[in-house]
């Protein structure tokens, strides 16, 4: 369960930034972890010599690695901003937005940086597609 608080203080942005370092590393991690699920996906569709219709499967895992990367970048947790929370302290010390206008900033940029990883995640599986193995 999350603990709601109100931290004393925070680097809260609107729309803008709503994760601390400590939520950033976690982010980096599952970039990390996407990527290298995205390394082994390709290695194994290389190695079947997969046809070009399989080679889409690696979406998921790209997706995994475009998500964790996007939000690491624009230190702003999509999840977070769904929900109308934000994290500066320990995991999950969780504090809510208090402004509707803030968790209206808050939904559309998490929905943005979910278009920005799904794009990214495309790219990656469209490459991956057309490679010539």
């Amino acid at each position: 369960m999350s603990n709601f608080s109100t931290p004393e203080s925070t680097d809260y942005v609107a729309g803008v930034c709503n994760i601390g370092p400590s939520e950033i590393r976690k982010r980096q991690t599952v970039a990390i972890l996407g990527l290298v699920l995205v390394a082994l996906g390709i290695a194994s569709l290389h190695r079947t010599h997969a046809p070009h219709l399989a080679r889409l499967s690696i979406f998921v895992p790209a997706l995994v690695f475009s998500v964790g990367f996007v939000q690491s970048r624009k230190k702003f947790c999509l999840a977070f901003g769904f929900m109308g929370t934000f994290n500066f302290g320990k995991s999950r010390d969780l504090a809510r937005v208090a402004s509707p206008e803030d968790r209206a900033r808050d939904r559309k940029t998490a929905l943005l940086i979910f278009a920005q990883a799904a794009a990214l995640a495309l790219v990656i599986t469209i490459v991956v597609a057309l490679l010539p193995f």
